[in-house]
């Protein structure tokens, strides 16, 4: 498991500013970062890459472990919809069908995570 680098208390408070319209790039970066390490957290794996550009990457998902060159299973998306999925104010098929969100590889999928919202103790 990866080594946790935001506090929870900052995350979360990067997050409603990102809510309410207030936060600047810093905030919104950090709100990306957070929610990928939940991910990671929820749903810990070296599968899936999953890429906010140009604010982070992850890997997440049991299964086989990527370790050279272009990732089997790739997901790539904007912080905007990146931070819709992971609260849910839009669901996975929905951003998949829209093309907000390149997903490619049998693992890609992260419907089953998506929201991370009311996951988290």
């Amino acid at each position: 498991m990866a080594r946790r680098r935001i506090a929870a208390e900052d995350g979360h408070r990067a997050l409603a500013q990102v809510a309410d319209g207030s936060a600047g790039r810093p905030e919104l970066a950090m709100a990306v970062r957070f929610t990928l390490e939940e991910l990671a957290e929820l749903a810990p794996g070296n599968s899936v890459e999953v890429r906010v550009p140009p604010f982070g990457v992850t890997q997440c998902v049991e299964g086989p472990r990527h370790t050279r060159g272009t990732p089997p299973n790739v997901v790539e998306t904007d912080a905007a919809t990146w931070l819709a999925l992971v609260t849910g104010t839009t669901t996975w098929p929905d951003a998949v069908a829209a093309g907000k969100v390149a997903a490619s590889g049998q693992r890609a999928d992260l419907g089953a995570w998506l929201p991370l919202a009311g996951r988290r103790p």
